[in-house]
This record gives structure tokens, C-alpha cells and sequence, in this order.
């Protein structure tokens, strides 16, 4: 038994209020994993708050997130916004009943959305939002038309375009099952009459639940209005399956690369070019195939990076370059017209205006000075087994080719280090250090060397 909904449209206590109750309870069977579903990655990020942002950008001032028992981790990600939990899994419609006390019904708008919807925009929210307002329609459903309908509850419409109802796939006759538009189960809801159709929603169904999708049906029962806003397929797209995670994974991929390109960097092969969410990429910046942004990278104007870098948490100034294979992890810093070349790491380090290591080397915890030029082979020591160390290079300063630095010591400005030497002490500025043996040379010693070793093969070759 369904409870009447009135068809007079109560006033909204604040009239272009917007909340958004994102949906994030599920598990993911299908994903066989211990995490929860809306917590695995899209560009190095949880996919749950791609949905928030989206909400958040298109006016949501209230923002609450569904969890289910034991989603501790979910809770943590999305902090500081609030979440409720839904005890048991009952459906679509008990897992919005616990937001009524956050959302209440003070707001003109409320969007339902899921944790694992990532790609929605925006605009596209918003646009939903106006549809509703402008409408006066009880509920408005993004649909979409999928190449294969399959699974998807089909939206019914009637003669004028009005959304009719909501048909499960399992529930449509053969003639709704020809219909192509789909329900994303995304809706912008008039918040004043929200929890009334809520709880006139009831699990007389095959499965038990309570079906968000029957709201449609008893808001047109009780006179109000319903209608349907088409969004493109991609931007609705759920993610259930780790196959479906690399599908999202790459669309989102590719906007990434169309909005750095549209910045005004150039990607030489842009489908090798792997971004995170908060990558920053400046002007004339210069990106070589295979690159890997990690999490925390921004880039000034006019940097080079080669092909085959990873880079994670760094920040690299207008004018450096970068590689090819070269390796930036977390507090790495290149300042203005830094190079950093082939197979050299650098971690938690900064290269000062200037400041070279061009391959072949390893620079962690260290400040390296303005012009600074670090040779191949070059390691600073920075870990002694128990604790780091930092190394400190003056301005100008030269540090030949397979020199070891052992943290903590000081180079001072415009200092020589002599190539294979093993520095455990500070050197003063403009000093020269080496640390080498004595040199040992014997005249013929190669030859007559050659000799002996000769003359044993041919003995054993006799015997």
C-alpha cells in the first residue's frame, strides 16, 4: 500500500538550496575485493570523490555520503563531509531514508547520486537542476542510451515527452524493452516532498528492496510531474567491474589529455601519457611518450620532459627539463632552469636556478645550489639504517662522477669533489677534495700478466 503524495507543490524554505545524498554503500561483489567499491581509483583518486566535486561545483551547499557498516575508510576519505550508514542493503530507496536528517527538507533541489558514477559533470547536473526548477517537475532522471540496453531500466515516456515511469529490465514487456533510453539512476528531486515519496515506497517486488525508480511512478500519481534530461552515456557510466574501472580509468585519461593540450602543452604521443587527478601542467610545456604523473605534480612554463619519466609530488619551475628516464619522487624541486637527465632519482630534494645532474645519479635529501653540476654515478648517502640525512651542495659547486656524499655534509660554494671520491666530512668553499689511493703502476705488468695467463691455458689444454 502506497501512501498519497498531494499534487500541490509545497514552497522550499530556501528556493535555490541545493543538497546532493551520494549513494556509496555497496561492496562491489563483482569487483572481488576487500575495498570498499567507491574507494578504488580514477586518476590516483577515490571514485566517490569525483562525485562530490561534481555535486560540489554544481551548487550543492549540503553534501551527505551513504556508507554501509563497517566502511570506516569510506568515512575517512570523504571527511570533512558527513556520512550516514545504511544498515542493511534493502535497496536504492532505504539506502537515501538515513540523509533525512541532513538534508531535511529545507532544500529546493536535491541531487542522488552514486559513489561510483565518477565521470558526471558538472554542467550536467546543473542543467538538471534548472530542468527541475523551471519545470516544477517532483523528479527530473538523466537517461541514456547505451549500445546495448541490456540490464538498463528503460525510461517510459508518455505522448508529450513527461517521464511516465521507471521498468526494471527483468519487469518490461517486449515492446518497453525496444526502448532505448535508459535510467543512470541519477535524479534531481524536489527536496520538499523528497522523504514523503521516499516512504511511500514499498518492496513488493521480487527482490524485497525499495526501489528509488518507484518515486517517478507515485510522484504521477499523486499529479506531479516527472521528466527526463539525455546525458551522454560515458559520463554515466557505473563502475561494477575492474573492467569497467580501466574503461573509466581511460575516458578520464583522455579529458585529462584533451584539457592539457587545450592549456597549451604538447603531448608527442598523447595516448601514452598517464595523468592524476591534480596534475598541473603550464604553458609550452613539452611532454615525451611514456610519461607518468603521479599524485602532487605541478609544472611551470616552457619545461622539457622526456620520454619514459615517472614523476610523483614535485614541483618543477618554468625553464627545467626533465629526462628521458628520469625519476622524481615526493619533495622533489627543480627550480628555474634545473636539469634533471637520463636515470637520475631524485627525493625530497630541491635543484636550485641552474643546478645540473644529467644521468646516472641518485640525489636524495639534499639542497643542491644554483649552477650547481652533480656527475654521473653521483649518490648523496642519505640513510644510515636508522635515520636520514640531509646533504648540503653550495652555488656553483662541482661534484665529479661516482663521488659519494655521506650524510650529513656540506659542500660549500663553488667547491671541486674530485670524480671517485667518498666525502664523510664538510669541505669548505672553493676547496678542491679528493679522497683516493695512491696510484700503483708496473711497467709491463699487463703484458707479462697476459703472459702467465697465457702459458697456464696452454699447460691445462695438455693435460
Amino acid at each position: 500500500m502506497t501512501q498519497e503524495i498531494s499534487a500541490s507543490r509545497p514552497g522550499p524554505a530556501a528556493p535555490d538550496r541545493i543538497a546532493a545524498v551520494i549513494l556509496g554503500a555497496g561492496r562491489g561483489v563483482r569487483m572481488k575485493s576487500r575495498i570498499p567499491k567507491v574507494l578504488h581509483g580514477i586518476g590516483n583518486r577515490p571514485m566517490v570523490l569525483y562525485t562530490l566535486d561534481a555535486a560540489r561545483a554544481a551548487g550543492a551547499e549540503t553534501c551527505v555520503v551513504v556508507a554501509g557498516p563497517e566502511m570506516g575508510g569510506v568515512v575517512g576519505a570523504v571527511a570533512p563531509v558527513p556520512t550516514v550508514v545504511q544498515a542493511e542493503p534493502r535497496g536504492t530507496a532505504d539506502a537515501v531514508r538515513p540523509a533525512r536528517g541532513i538534508v531535511g527538507r529545507d532544500s529546493d533541489t536535491v541531487l542522488i547520486l552514486y559513489g561510483d558514477t565518477p565521470l558526471i559533470r558538472p554542467q550536467t547536473l546543473e542543467t538538471a537542476i534548472v530542468r527541475r526548477q523551471e519545470g516544477g517537475h517532483a523528479v527530473v532522471v538523466l537517461g541514456f542510451r547505451p549500445d546495448d540496453p541490456g540490464a538498463y531500466g528503460r525510461l517510459v515516456q508518455d505522448g508529450s515527452g513527461a517521464l511516465d515511469a521507471i521498468v526494471e529490465a527483468r519487469d518490461a514487456t517486449p515492446e518497453q524493452r525496444r526502448i532505448g533510453l535508459c535510467n543512470s539512476g541519477v535524479m534531481a528531486v524536489d527536496g520538499a516532498v523528497l522523504f514523503d515519496l521516499i516512504d511511500a515506497v514499498g518492496c513488493n517486488n521480487a527482490k524485497g528492496e525499495y526501489y528509488l525508480t518507484d518515486i517517478v511512478g507515485i510522484a504521477r500519481h499523486g499529479g506531479r510531474t516527472c521528466a527526463v534530461l539525455e546525458a551522454d552515456a560515458e559520463e554515466l557510466l557505473g563502475i561494477n567491474s575492474r573492467a569497467e574501472l580501466a574503461d573509466a580509468e581511460r575516458i578520464f585519461q583522455q579529458r585529462m589529455r584533451l584539457a592539457a593540450m587545450d592549456g597549451g602543452a604538447t603531448l608527442v604521443d598523447p595516448d601514452s601519457v598517464r595523468f592524476s587527478f591534480d596534475t598541473v601542467l603550464g604553458q609550452d610545456v613539452t611532454v615525451g611518450p611514456q610519461v607518468v604523473f603521479g599524485p602532487g605534480v605541478s609544472v611551470g612554463d616552457d619545461v622539457e620532459i622526456a620520454g619514459f619519466c615517472h614523476i610523483e609530488g614535485a614541483a618543477i619551475a618554468s625553464g627545467a627539463s626533465v629526462g628521458p628516464f628520469a625519476r622524481l619522487r615526493p619533495g622533489a624541486e627543480l627550480q628555474e632552469g634545473a636539469k634533471v637527465g637520463n636515470f637520475v632519482e631524485v627525493k625530497n630534494a630541491v635543484l636550485k636556478p641552474g643546478a645540473k645532474a644529467n644521468h646516472l645519479a641518485y640525489v636524495g635529501d639534499a639542497d643542491v645550489g644554483a649552477g650547481a653540476n652533480i656527475g654521473a654515478g653521483t649518490i648523496t648517502c642519505n640513510y644510515d639504517g636508522f635515520r636520514k640525512a640531509r646533504t648540503v651542495i653550495g652555488d656553483g659547486a662541482f661534484i665529479g662522477s661516482n663521488s659519494a656524499l655521506v650524510a650529513p655534509v656540506s659542500i660549500g660554494e663553488r667547491a671541486i669533489v674530485g670524480a671517485g671520491s667518498t666525502i664523510d666530512r664538510d669541505i669548505e668553499a672553493d676547496a678542491l677534495a679528493l679522497t683516493r689511493s695512491d696510484l700503483t703502476a708496473v711497467p709491463d705488468g699487463a703484458a707479462r700478466f697476459r703472459a702467465r695467463k697465457s702459458a697456464g691455458t696452454a699447460e691445462d689444454a695438455n693435460e
